[in-house]
């Protein structure tokens, strides 16, 4: 499991790569990874790409990022992919621990979103 952090150092919640999946801090099942795409768990609506370390809005904006697997990254928004199907819902991994509050990354070329947490699974 990789910590998820916003621009401001914040846990958002957990990347769990052996499911592709985002939990959120009270480790609901919050969105799903398919081909470098991540589509919500509740509208299955697209919420934007993972490039490498960061998942960024439907703009190409870095939203969340892992420290430890890089820095944040901004880009050119992406072309809406297909719509997936829905994996099954998966176990629910224990919460880890937290983690100590990475430093500040610069800021990503081309800026960060606008969206927090939240906002970002909210969109339609």
């Amino acid at each position: 499991m990789h910590a998820l952090f916003d621009q401001n150092c914040n846990l958002v919640g957990w990347y769990d790569p052996a499911n592709s999946s985002i939990w959120d801090t009270q480790m609901r099942w919050s969105a799903f990874i398919v081909d470098g795409n991540a589509f919500s768990t509740q509208t299955e609506q697209w919420l934007g790409a993972f490039v490498n370390a960061t998942f960024q809005d439907r703009n190409g904006k870095a939203a969340l990022w892992m420290p430890e697997l890089g820095s944040p990254e901004s880009g050119f928004a992406p072309f809406p992919p297909f719509a997936p199907f829905k994996p099954f819902t998966p176990f629910t991994p224990f919460k880890p621990a937290a983690p100590f509050a990475p430093f500040a990354p610069f800021e990503p070329l081309g800026g960060w979103s606008q969206l927090n947490f939240n906002a970002w699974m909210a969109q339609n």
